[in-house]
């Protein structure tokens, strides 16, 4: 029988639903412009004007019985059920005009007990192999049964918002419609938006069930030890989880239930910017037939990529599916972490390569989500710009902060999971002074966190920031545990220490009235 969407609306002839990876190929390198074979076999793309997400164009249909759940505000905009279905039609509308659609039907979660069915409609070749990379894809018989879905996608983002439509701030619109289940997305031909878009939409089932979903990396080790890594963009998260030691669950989605941890994806999307096969092996090797690279610069001759060429964006991407990791947990289900280990490039220079921290200062630096970038191409810009986001992951939190940071600590106390704090920034001074901490001594320092080294190690406490900081870890030289010691100007140290500790308590001043008061303590004082 024949696949259709005219339930939706949609009446189009050729429907290219689940299809093969050289049926993509072909399509799409002669139909979509920028779209070429790296030396490596993998599919060289272009995304078009957006190059990354547009957090600032994400809305959120306010409608009962979801609305008194959400955090309304810059991060969740509220939208009416009016202009999302305006929307919806535009969207539907744009797709009927093309000569071929694309349908990838597929879950999200490995665990069967909370798995969502899936529907993306899109117009790309690009973005259906995104998607089949990115989803756990059904065999032919779940197919075959495959059924209504729970939630559906419907990418319109080569055609633009409306902007005179009322709530429209530009030309991209990313809604969520979390009462009829489905998602619409305009203005925007970035592939991230639908993979984030899906696990926006797990923040806001899973703590339903009392299930904290996660925006971190996870792996697990031969005794089935597992660890997890938060850290925003450029902190190391899913470099430091591709571990030829352990097997990798997965590299940004997760979910901690009464049973452990869980993939929400079927694939991995690393950053490619600098990529080495010295520095990231596993990365590297996973780059093949199969893999979407996103907006990277190439030989023309030889379709060899240049990973150190920004001219079109730092972000640039490679998406592939988890099985072209060799070394991968599947399913990708594992027990209760271990290690909890937030990740912070710490460009001011001041945070220690490692520290222990309490549950409550896991609790509050899980909610402060810290990072700090270096100095911008911008004029003036001299010095490195702290950036905080909630859960290390705000822009796909639908609840409050809280919410998710209760669960966490919850969970950490129910299992005795251990908490840490590790700088991949910089030691010896900020940016523009000091260097960047050996991406060596950072793996080295991991791998102490994993096979338990530092129970048995000395630490000093930290008179500012109150966590422990362990005096030795094997190979990693002890002078730069301590990060004042790295410093030639001390004085200086501890007014930019004074400074990062200011910023942190001024970003943290927002979530103070909804979290507990432990908490609020358990952060940095001067």
């Amino acid at each position: 029988m024949k696949f259709d969407l005219k339930k939706y609306g949609i009446d189009v002839k050729k429907i290219h639903r689940n299809s093969s990876v050289p049926v993509l190929y072909e399509i799409g390198l002669r139909n979509e412009k920028g779209t070429a074979i790296s030396d490596k076999g993998a599919l060289m793309v272009y995304s078009g004007e957006k190059t990354g997400r547009s957090p600032k164009d994400k809305r959120v249909v306010r409608h009962a019985p979801s609305e008194d759940n959400i955090d309304w505000g810059p991060i969740n905009i509220e939208l009416s059920e009016n202009v999302f279905m305006i929307n919806q039609e535009r969207a539907i509308d744009y797709l009927n005009t093309r000569d071929r659609l694309y349908v990838v039907d597929a879950f999200a979660g490995w665990d069967k007990k909370y798995q969502i069915k899936v529907r993306i409609i899109c117009t790309r070749a690009y973005h259906a192999l995104f998607m089949q990379n990115m989803l756990i894809m059904p065999s032919q018989e779940e197919l075959k049964n495959f059924g209504e879905p729970d939630y559906v996608i419907f990418n319109g983002g080569g055609f633009p918002a409306n902007r005179y439509t009322s709530k429209m701030t530009s030309k991209t619109s990313i809604d969520i419609n979390l009462e009829t289940k489905k998602i619409v997305i305009l203005g925007t031909e970035y592939a991230g938006e639908m993979k984030k878009g899906i696990f926006s939409i797990m923040n806001y089932l899973m703590p339903l069930e009392n299930v904290l979903p996660m925006h971190c990396s996870a792996n697990v080790g031969e005794k089935g030890d597992v660890s997890v890594l938060f850290g925003l963009s450029g902190t190391g998260k899913t470099t430091l989880s591709a571990d030829p030691n352990r097997k990798l669950i997965g590299d940004d989605e997760h979910c901690w239930t009464e049973e452990g941890v869980f993939n929400i994806e079927g694939g991995c999307y690393a950053k490619a910017i600098d990529l080495s096969q010295e520095n990231e092996p596993d990365i590297f090797n996973a780059i093949r037939y199969g893999t979407v690279l996103e907006n990277v610069v190439y030989d023309n001759e030889t379709r060899i990529v240049d990973y150190n060429d920004t001219s079109i964006t730092q972000n640039t991407r490679a998406s592939y599916p988890i099985q072209f990791i060799d070394n991968v947990q599947l399913p990708c289900v594992a027990g209760h972490p271990n290690h909890i280990i937030f990740l912070t490039c710490d460009a001011f220079g001041v945070l220690p390569p490692v520290s222990e921290l309490t549950p409550e200062q896991a609790s509050y630096h899980f909610i402060s989500g810290y990072t700090a970038k270096v100095a911008g191409t911008e004029m003036g810009v001299t010095e490195p710009q702290a950036t905080f986001s909630a859960c290390f992951g705000a822009a796909f939190m639908m609840w409050h902060p809280n919410k998710y940071a209760e669960l966490l600590a919850y969970k950490m106390k129910k299992h005795n999971t251990k908490a840490w704090l590790v700088n991949t920034g910089w030691t010896g001074g900020a940016h523009g002074v000091g260097s960047r901490i050996k991406l060596k001594y950072t793996r080295a320092i991991i791998d102490a966190i994993q096979q338990n080294s530092f129970d048995s190690i000395e630490t000093v406490r930290d008179q500012e920031f109150g966590f422990n900081i362990p005096l030795s870890c094997p190979n990693v030289p002890s002078e730069i545990l301590i990060p004042k010691n790295t410093w030639k100007d001390k004085d200086n140290y501890d007014k930019v220490k004074a400074k990062l500790v200011k910023l942190f308590q001024n970003n943290f001043k927002s979530f103070e009235a909804k979290v507990n008061a432990e908490i609020v303590h358990a952060g940095p004082k001067i």
